[in-house]
Order: structure tokens, then C-alpha cells, then sequence
């Protein structure tokens, strides 16, 4: 029988201390642990059909050996103090993009961080998104931080301790050292360029070919480069759009853009035919765009309430459009704005209100102040946020009613109470001269629906003390609120001189399926679940109740502006729309930003890849799927539309063609 010599146990614990001690065991423990933390995000998301498989863990180590092989070419305390401050840098990044993604389904981009100022006014948000299993992402720090800042002053000694070296024996020992850990960092730079571009060229020239084209979906960008390679991506783009020498836009495809514009509008001008265009000429225009209003609440009980009485009252006397869709990205409530505004469609990262202020946009406010309104915004909220104040300028509204000029008598969540709210903006109405378009966007209703106990009055029953009750007893308010503010308008003598336009900005951001199941009674499809979470109501109330009824046809944000100009009898003729009027019953085909998209026969849900032979067809008449080739021709037409928003908003096109046919003009 052999026994192990203890004696040279000692020796060995010396060893691998010493190991451990070392900048290359410090760079491993570094790559391990940000893998861990990688992991945990992924499976953090709950996104259902991407699981990590072995390709997905070799661009991820690539990825990591690539934003870290610098730090082998530093000196020992040069590399350990690198190595902790990037695990911060990189475990900050990690979270940050978590907890957007509980919020918007998607991560945090360049534009988005060009609007950090307002992550501030999200306090209450952002508390609400962050998780006690959160803890994994910062255990380690417990250790890692103590262990370098040991690691470091152990290293100083040990540095003092020599002095005595001969300045010959220093020198040689110094290139040695060098030499190696220039080796050692070139190595994982070639390593990491190969683990992380390998695979994903491979991915994009097989199953995802056209995803860099498109990027119709961050997350399926980050399901072939994973969160670091996205982040990289997400950068390496931003820089060549702004401070690159961006190519201009050939003139053969700006005349086809154009083209598809004309094509549009001689659509449009077809239906002003109709006795519906101009029937309500020169009347007053109101829109309230409420925060997260979202359809499937409207005309339901909950043990035996209605949640939403006055606009199930306010439904049998509008048009109410039951298939109506937000059209909004990562800009939210900005790009319902947009949308709604310009008949265009939203960027696929950042809000136009941030990155392009300043281009030409077709807005209604513009539109109806050339044909004799005035036009006024009403927003109880800092007027930089969202970058307001300029874009409401550049929109030629005649003035912007923001925080300053609103007593703040009632405080809900972000500022004052609807209630209150509405109130104040009304009487700023009585002073403005007829006809006017006023633009109301409220907030009372925004996450995480804090609201106040003596304002809950829906009783919530199963859904008490959770986030999903929470929703459905601001809705209730906000509706009280609207019901209160349509009292006000018939006692102003507004009512009946009118068109009062009332829509949802975007979904409330609660994904969980089990929610909406139980308020359903009944188990939910995945079709189920994408008309919930982008359906939001609409109903366009004209004097003397014209044209009430419900609407079933598939319609968009993009199509209200273009509705509005035909009702008024203004012609659109000189303007660049995307949208049409929902007065026809003609067939609309709904682009969504994800890649999604309706019409009247099919739902597309688009898959994680952003493949389209991977997405879904859905057949609107059983709600069941269908041949992914019954959805061909609409899913083309849908990338052809949000590519040519893109293409609009981006190069500014819209002032292209108004100097060009300025030249032609000229000639």
C-alpha cells in the first residue's frame, strides 16, 4: 500500500498559489466567469425556441477573447487590474441589457445610449424590472474585486523585494516577459477572430443569410453573434452611418423610392372620389394618444366591471377599428408619435425623434396649419425628453404645452393625473382659435402602474398584488379620465364641432402568456399572443355619431394621419405617405417592425433567425397555420416598406424630392 508524501504537499500548495497568482490563471478565471454571466443572460430572457448550442458558446468565447486579449500585453499588475475592471465594464453591460429587455423585448443600441439622459425620469421602471435572482451577476465581485486588489499589493511587494537585481539581470528579465506576453496576446486576438468570425459568416451564408442586410430584429442578430459580437456590431454600424463617409444614395434608387411614393398617392387620390372625403371640413381635430392603452381590454369585464365603460360607450358611436396595430420599435411612444404624424414607420434602432430630428417629414401639424388650423401639442412632461421641444418644433406646431405649464396639483406615477391633465389642456383650448388640432398624450397609465391605492377602483380579484392587475387598474383610471374629459368637451361646446381621435401608443410590456391566459379563461396560441401584445384600439368619433361601426379590417398607425385628411377634404396630393384612409374597405397590408406583418387573409410571426422559411403563417379565417408560402408576397412587400421608411428617414429623402422637383420646376 502507497501513501501519498505529505512532505511534498506543502510544495505543491506553493505551486499553485503561485498559478494562481499568475496574470494567465487571472485571464481564465475572467473568461469562465463572464461565460457563466453570458449564459445566465441568455437563459434570463425566457425567449422561447434559442437555446444555446455549440456554436453559440464558441462565438461567445471568441467574442470575450477578443474585447480582452489586450490585457495579456500589460505587465502583471497592468493585466489583473484590467481584467477587474472589465469584468465590471462587461457584468454592467450584461444587466443593463436584461433589464431593457424585461421592458422592450430587445437591447440596448448606440442611439439608445444617445438618449441616456432620460433613464433617470424611469426610476420607477427600471426598480420594478430588477429581480432578486439578479444576485448571480454580482456574486463573484465579492471575490474577484478583494482577490485582485490582493493580487496587486502582493505584486508591489514582491517588486520592492527585488531592488537588489542587478540593472543587467532587470533588463534581460524585462524582454523575456515581454516577448511572451506579446505571444501570449497576439495568440488570443488570432483565437478570438477566428472563434467569432468563423462561425458567424458560416451562419450568415446558411440559415441566415440576409441577416446584416435587413436587421429587421435585434434579437435575431444576437442569436447569430451573440450579446458582445451584437454590441460590436451594434457600434461598428452607428460609427459608419455617422462618422463615416456615408455613400450617397444612388439617383436610380431614389426615383424608385419616389416612384413607390407616386404609386401611393395615386391610391389615395383614387379615393377622394368617395362621399366621405371632406364631409367633415373645417372642424376641430383632437387626438389622445394614451400610454399603453392596449385592445384586448376593451369591451371585457373583470367579475363583472367593465374596465374600460366609458370607451366601450364611446366604441358604438366611433369608428372603431377592432385589428388596429401599433406600429412602434425601441422609440415607443415617440414612434407611435411618429407614426401617427407622418404616416412613415419607426427605425429599427433608436428613436427618429433622437437620431433625426431635424429631416424633412410630411407632419400633420404642418400639413394642417397650410390649411388655416392652429396646431398645439399638450404633454405634462419635461419637453427635452424624447427630444420634444425640437421635434415639435421642426413639426411647426404654434406651441408646445409641456410641464411648466401645468400646475402640478394631482401628482400619478410620472406627473399629474389625466384628470388633471385633460382638464388644464381643455381650458388651454378654450383660448385657441377654431379650427385647431390639438395633440394629447398622456401618462397616468405608464409602467409599472404604480397607482396610487385611493385611484384603484376595478376590483382586480385573482389579479390583486400583481403587475397584471396593476395595468388593468390604470387602464381603468386613464379610462375615467377620458370619460371625464368627453364631459368637459361637450360642456365647452367642443363635442359637436370635433373629430376626436382616441389610440394606444404601444404594448404594457408584460409578456408573461400565463397572465393573459387567465384574464382569457382559455390557453392562447402564438397568434393569440402577437395580435395581443400589437393590437391597441382606435376609434375616431365624428359629430353627429357619422360613420360608427366596427372596423375588422387589418389597419395601422401609418393610416391615421392619411384618414384625418380625407375626412377634412384635404387633398395629399403634394405629400409623401406610406398610410391610406381607413374610410375604404379595401385590404391593407400591416407592416410591423419585428418583421411581422398582417393583412386580411394571413398573420406572419417571423422567426428568432429572421428566416423566413422558419416564421410562421397563420390563415386569418381558422387561425391556424398555414403554408409559409400563403405569406411570400406580403412578407416581401413588408420588407420592402419598412425599407424604404428607412431609406426615407435616413437620407432624408422626402427633401430630395422636393428640391428635385424644385429643379424640374426651374427647367
Amino acid at each position: 500500500m502507497q501513501f501519498y508524501d505529505t512532505r511534498q504537499q506543502p510544495g505543491l500548495r506553493k505551486k499553485l498559489g503561485r498559478w494562481f497568482r499568475t496574470p494567465f490563471s487571472t485571464y481564465l478565471l475572467f473568461i469562465l466567469i463572464m461565460l457563466f454571466k453570458l449564459v445566465v443572460f441568455h437563459y434570463s430572457l425566457n425567449v422561447v425556441n434559442i437555446d444555446m448550442n455549440p456554436v453559440d458558446y464558441i462565438v461567445t468565447i471568441g467574442s470575450l477573447l477578443l474585447v480582452s486579449f489586450w490585457t495579456l500585453w500589460l505587465p502583471r499588475k497592468g493585466t489583473i487590474a484590467s481584467l477587474a475592471a472589465l469584468n465590471l465594464l462587461v457584468t454592467g453591460i450584461i444587466y443593463a441589457d436584461l433589464v431593457f429587455y424585461r421592458y422592450f423585448e430587445d437591447f440596448i443600441t448606440v442611439p439608445i445610449l444617445m438618449q441616456a439622459g432620460q433613464v433617470g425620469s424611469l426610476g420607477d421602471s427600471i426598480r420594478s424590472l430588477i429581480h432578486i435572482q439578479d444576485l448571480w451577476f454580482f456574486l463573484d465581485w465579492i471575490v474577484v474585486i478583494p482577490w485582485s486588489v490582493s493580487l496587486l499589493i502582493r505584486s508591489r511587494r514582491s517588486k520592492h523585494s527585488g531592488i537588489g537585481t542587478s540593472m543587467y539581470s532587470a533588463q534581460t528579465q524585462h524582454k523575456k516577459p515581454f516577448k511572451k506576453r506579446l505571444a501570449i496576446g497576439l495568440f488570443a486576438l488570432v483565437m478570438g477572430s477566428l472563434l467569432t468570425f468563423l462561425p458567424i459568416k458560416w451562419q450568415s451564408k446558411t440559415w441566415a443569410i440576409g441577416l446584416f442586410d435587413g436587421n429587421w430584429w435585434n434579437l435575431s442578430l444576437y442569436n447569430v453573434t451573440g450579446l458582445i459580437g451584437f454590441h460590436g456590431y451594434d457600434t461598428y454600424r452607428y460609427a459608419k452611418d455617422h462618422f463615416g463617409i456615408r455613400p450617397s444614395f444612388p439617383q436610380s434608387e431614389i426615383d424608385q423610392v419616389q416612384a413607390w411614393f407616386d404609386d401611393k398617392r395615386k391610391e389615395r387620390i383614387a379615393l377622394d372620389k368617395d362621399d366621405t372625403f371632406g364631409r367633415f371640413k373645417d372642424i376641430n381635430v383632437i387626438i389622445v394618444q394614451v400610454e399603453a392603452l392596449m385592445n384586448f381590454v376593451i369591451g371585457k369585464e373583470l367579475n363583472g366591471q367593465p374596465i374600460t365603460p366609458n370607451l366601450n360607450a364611446l366604441m358604438d358611436k366611433s369608428m372603431y377599428f377592432s385589428n388596429f396595430y401599433h406600429q412602434t420599435a425601441l422609440g415607443r411612444t415617440s414612434d407611435a408619435d411618429f407614426v401617427t404624424q407622418t404616416s412613415l414607420l419607426p427605425l429599427p434602432a433608436g428613436s427618429v425623434f433622437t437620431r433625426f430630428p431635424s429631416h424633412t417629414y410630411d407632419s400633420m401639424p404642418s400639413i394642417l396649419k397650410k390649411n388655416g388650423y392652429a396646431a398645439n401639442v399638450y404633454h405634462s412632461y419635461d419637453s427635452s425628453f424624447w427630444n420634444r421641444q425640437v421635434v415639435y418644433t421642426e413639426m411647426e406646431y404654434d406651441r408646445f404645452y409641456s410641464k411648466k405649464d401645468f400646475e402640478q396639483d394631482e401628482k400619478i406615477g410620472w406627473s399629474i393625473s389625466d384628470a388633471s391633465f385633460f382638464r388644464q389642456s381643455l381650458d388651454y383650448m378654450k383660448e385657441t382659435p377654431q379650427p385647431f388640432y390639438s395633440f394629447l398624450i398622456t401618462l397616468s397609465s405608464h409602467h409599472p402602474y404604480s397607482l396610487p391605492q385611493e385611484y384603484r377602483e376595478l376590483d382586480a380579484g385573482a389579479f390583486s398584488g400583481n403587475i397584471f392587475g396593476d395595468y388593468l387598474q390604470s387602464v381603468h383610471y386613464a379610462d375615467k379620465a377620458l370619460g371625464q374629459m368627453m364631459d368637459q368637451l361637450k360642456a365647452q361646446g367642443l363635442w359637436d364641432n370635433s373629430i376626436l381621435v382616441i389610440y394606444g401608443d404601444h404594448d404594457n410590456s408584460i409578456t408573461d402568456r400565463a397572465f393573459y391566459e387567465q384574464f382569457y379563461g382559455r390557453p392562447l396560441s402564438d397568434l393569440d399572443m402577437e395580435q395581443i401584445m400589437h393590437q391597441v384600439p382606435m376609434l375616431i368619433h365624428l359629430p353627429d355619431d357619422g360613420l360608427a361601426g366596427t372596423y375588422e379590417e387589418p389597419a395601422g398607425m401609418m393610416h391615421t394621419a392619411p384618414t384625418l385628411y380625407h375626412l377634412l377634404g384635404i387633398s395629399t396630393e403634394p405629400y409623401d405617405l406610406m398610410g391610406s384612409s381607413l374610410t375604404s374597405k379595401k385590404n391593407r397590408l400591416v407592416p410591423l417592425r419585428s418583421g411581422a406583418f398582417s393583412d386580411d387573409q394571413v398573420f406572419f410571426i417571423p422567426s428568432e433567425t429572421g428566416s423566413f422559411e422558419s416564421g410562421a403563417c397563420y390563415s386569418l379565417k381558422d387561425r391556424q397555420p398555414t403554408d409559409t408560402l400563403a405569406c411570400a408576397a406580403g412578407h416581401e412587400k413588408s420588407r420592402q416598406m419598412l425599407n424604404i421608411s428607412d431609406q426615407v428617414v435616413t437620407y432624408d429623402l422626402l427633401a430630395a424630392f422636393r428640391e428635385s422637383a424644385l429643379q424640374d420646376s426651374q427647367e
